[in-house]
């Protein structure tokens, strides 16, 4: 499975950025998908995720603020970030998994990875 993220970009406080996860290799809709981010000198984190039957996940600190989706037509999962905030900025990947749905905020449960795409929030 190959997974390539997109959409990351520097934007002020409380603008709004939509990351793109397209997937590759496998049958996206047999996978749960996840968002994690991980900024500098710290650890990566839990962000968002969803089932491959479209329940979805959220770290506290976005709840609210970002949305995530799934376009099965297109084999891609997007991460709608809106009212973003300084400390949003990180590296974000997306990460693809068959675990149950408990489990998806441990990005130790994920299987498949792409690389990052940066997003600079900036006040």
């Amino acid at each position: 499975v190959q997974l390539q993220a997109s959409g990351g970009g520097s934007v002020q406080t409380e603008d709004s950025l939509r990351l793109s996860c397209v997937v590759s290799g496998r049958t996206f809709s047999d996978y749960s998908m996840g968002w994690f981010r991980q900024a500098p000198g710290k650890e990566r984190e839990f962000v968002a995720a969803v089932s491959w039957s479209g329940s979805t996940l959220f770290a506290d600190s976005v709840k609210g603020r970002f949305t995530i989706s799934r376009d099965k037509a297109k084999n891609t999962v997007y991460l709608q970030m809106n009212v973003l905030k300084p400390e949003d900025t990180a590296a974000y990947y997306c990460a693809a998994t068959k675990v149950l749905f408990s489990y998806l905020v441990n990005e130790e449960k994920y299987y498949y990875w792409g690389q990052g795409t940066l997003v600079t929030v900036s006040s």
